[in-house]
């Protein structure tokens, strides 16, 4: 695991203007407008022409300071070598002595300085409507942006329903006539068969005709009349045979009448209300804990309400008390991945170790039956109490690198592996965290580069790519897409935790954006793991800022809403 890395570089220190030196700026002349520091102040600035008119301002002053305007020297536009003295509120116009004179002598007419005042008291108001009115446009521009995000989504999932619908039709319709297929080939057996039973016996009482046709013949032929008498009396009697009786009708194939597919059978398109660009989710914190862990790469909730929690070398057991985590057991291993089955057993990926090993209710670690070898695993997720997924990645030699994930049955039988596509290409670089939707998609954490730049591989059933996300332009517009935890809510959509921005992207079950939100707003820094327990709340764990050597890593109990 990673912490998040600083960006941007830092301030350039400025020097003072007159000695150059590293000396600590502490004023500023606004006449001369130099930045100086104390002793220049005092030893060369003084030595100034008019030095003592000068007006110097302290440190703390720069930047709040407005140089204050002369109005003693304003040229009238109307009459030239005079100067404005007055403001006439009524032509809205600087006037001089002679204007007031000649034309603006009983028009309201106030102090330069006055009409300065009033007119930067109405800019500022009308700056501040501006100000609001911009901040409203943006807020509606997000709300719009979220708008966009849930109408691509609805537009993904109808689309996704329409073609799985016409998947089912063409399955159902496919084997409709097959069927038809079946039921006409038996009905033509059927007529052949009784055809053929009449042929082959009118076949064989001709065969038995000629043997006797011949028999007579032969019979007719004998040149002995004595002998001739003695078989025409047999002949006589074999001469006299029934003929078969055949059947006076037959059944044919039955016709083939078409039929017609209607809106009934396809489906139809109905509107679905309208979208609102108010897009309500929203995250709340329940519990905040203090932990002595520097990092927490990953958090599994336990059914006795204790948690287990692991940071770089260091695996806990705590169990909340107030907003206290009592310490239950300690173990000093490396873990890559972890999770707890529905019937409360303890899995864990352990560094080196081919097989996932198991914590016992004793804390006896042990291994388990679940072994992806060659490879080592490096991500957990349960589907059932009778099922798994595994991720896992392996080095064959210096060169070629592997990863899949391995679904395995409770046996620990490997049922299914999904790890390269039907090009025979690779699925995942390095296979970072797993979940899981109702609708038996499978969405994977994939991390493509060392500094954590990913996307989520979204598989459908039969292990094909149906989307892969690789993060969203306006969220991760200054910072690369960097996913590192991956959960399932309880409404079925999926929450992934990015790295470096601090926020969580809410996809759906197709891997599709609808919403985000950033942790950041709610006093969360620097999030990383993520956890549901099992009356719905989020966990979330932090990692530690970038550069600190404190064990300071919070984890968070939160309760969600909206996705």
């Amino acid at each position: 695991m990673a912490s998040s890395q600083p960006f941007g570089g830092g301030q350039v220190p400025v020097n003072c203007k007159l000695c150059k030196t590293d000396r600590p700026i502490q004023w500023k002349c606004t006449d001369c407008s130099i930045l100086m520091c104390g002793y220049c102040k005092d030893s060369v600035h003084s030595q100034f022409k008019n030095a003592l008119d000068h007006k110097i301002i302290s440190r703390e002053e720069i930047g709040l300071h407005r140089e204050e305007l002369d109005f003693t020297n304003i040229k009238c536009d109307e009459h030239t070598g005079q100067s404005s003295c007055l403001y006439c509120n009524m032509c809205e116009i600087l006037v001089c002595p002679t204007c007031v004179a000649k034309v603006h002598k009983k028009h309201d007419l106030i102090e330069i300085s006055d009409a300065y005042n009033i007119k930067v008291e109405r800019l500022k108001k009308e700056q501040s409507k501006i100000q609001k009115s911009n901040s409203n446009m943006n807020m509606k521009k997000n709300q719009l942006n979220k708008l966009v995000l849930a109408e691509n989504s609805q537009y993904s999932r109808v689309s996704q329903n329409i073609l799985s619908h016409e998947k089912t039709v063409k399955q159902q319709v496919e084997q409709y006539f097959k069927e038809l297929k079946n039921k006409l080939e038996q009905n033509h057996e059927t007529v052949l068969l009784s055809v053929k039973s009449d042929l082959n016996a009118i076949s064989s009482f001709t065969n038995q005709k000629e043997e006797k046709i011949n028999e007579v013949q032969d019979c007719i032929d004998i040149s002995n009349a004595s002998e001739f008498f003695k078989e025409v009396k047999k002949m006589e009697k074999l001469t006299e045979t029934q003929e078969p009786r055949t059947r006076p009708s037959y059944s044919s194939s039955q016709k083939f009448v078409p039929g017609n597919l209607n809106q009934s059978h396809i489906g139809s398109l109905q509107d679905d209300g309208n979208l609102s660009s108010e897009i309500n989710v929203s995250l709340v914190i329940n519990r905040e804990y203090q932990t002595e862990l520097d990092a927490i790469g990953y958090v599994s909730p336990c059914l006795d309400q204790s948690i287990w929690i692991s940071s770089s070398g260091m695996l806990q057991r705590v169990k909340p008390e107030g907003t206290n985590l009592m310490v239950m057991s300690i173990f000093d291993i490396i873990v890559c991945g972890m999770a707890v089955t529905p019937s409360n057993q303890f899995l864990l990926c352990v560094s080196g170790k081919t097989r996932l090993q198991q914590i016992s209710s004793s804390g006896e670690l042990t291994d388990s039956v679940y072994d992806v070898k060659p490879l080592l695993p490096n991500a957990i997720h349960v589907i059932s109490d009778n099922k798994l997924i595994v991720g896992a990645c392996g080095f064959i030699d210096d060169e070629l690198k592997r990863s899949a994930v391995i679904i395995m049955n409770k046996e620990g039988e490997k049922e299914t592996v999904y790890e390269h596509d039907k090009h025979n290409q690779p699925l995942f670089t390095y296979t970072l965290n797993i979940t899981s939707t109702s609708t038996g998609n499978i969405h994977v954490v994939d991390k493509i580069s060392d500094d954590f730049r990913g996307k989520v591989v979204v598989l459908g059933q039969g292990g094909h790519i149906i989307n892969q996300y690789t993060g969203h332009s306006t969220i991760n517009k200054s910072e690369p897409f960097k996913p590192v935890h991956i959960v399932t809510t309880p409404s079925d959509n999926v929450v992934v935790s990015d790295l470096d921005t601090g926020i969580l992207h809410i996809l759906n079950d197709n891997g599709h954006l609808i919403s985000y939100f950033n942790t950041k707003d709610i006093g969360i820094e620097r999030s990383y793991s993520l956890a549901f327990n099992t009356t719905g709340q989020l966990y979330i764990g932090c990692s530690r800022a970038a550069g600190s050597q404190t064990k300071e890593a919070k984890l968070y109990e939160i309760n969600i809403d909206g996705f």
